[in-house]
């Protein structure tokens, strides 16, 4: 029983883990833009509209979590998912889950 709830306990810290990291407005567009693959840092630096330090303070959220990984080619930075289903974690929350909860919801 307590190898049990050990192991449960170790899945939820992993759990709450990627969910404040998906759970930030600028790391999901971040991960819409890497959504078709590989990105190089000037792209996304260029897409969104925040300023650079900010990015690459999000950048290094995603990869110590584990999210996104870095390829460096020459004085290029690229950036990828590591597992695609992190996309899976973020649909799950789509707009009728939203809106069923919309109704017992102070925030929405």
């Amino acid at each position: 029983m307590s190898f049990s709830r050990n192991l449960m306990s170790e899945l939820n810290r992993a759990r709450v883990r990627v969910f404040k990291v998906v759970g930030d407005s600028i790391r999901l567009e971040i991960l819409e833009l890497l959504r078709d693959g590989e990105v190089c840092v000037c792209e996304i630096f260029s897409k969104l509209n925040v300023p650079q330090p900010l990015v690459s303070r999000h950048l290094k959220i995603l990869r110590e979590c584990g999210i996104v990984r870095v390829r460096k080619e020459g004085n290029r930075r690229y950036y990828s998912v590591t597992d695609k289903r992190v996309y899976d974690v973020i649909e799950i929350v789509s707009k009728d889950f939203v809106d069923s909860i919309r109704a017992f919801s102070m925030e929405f």
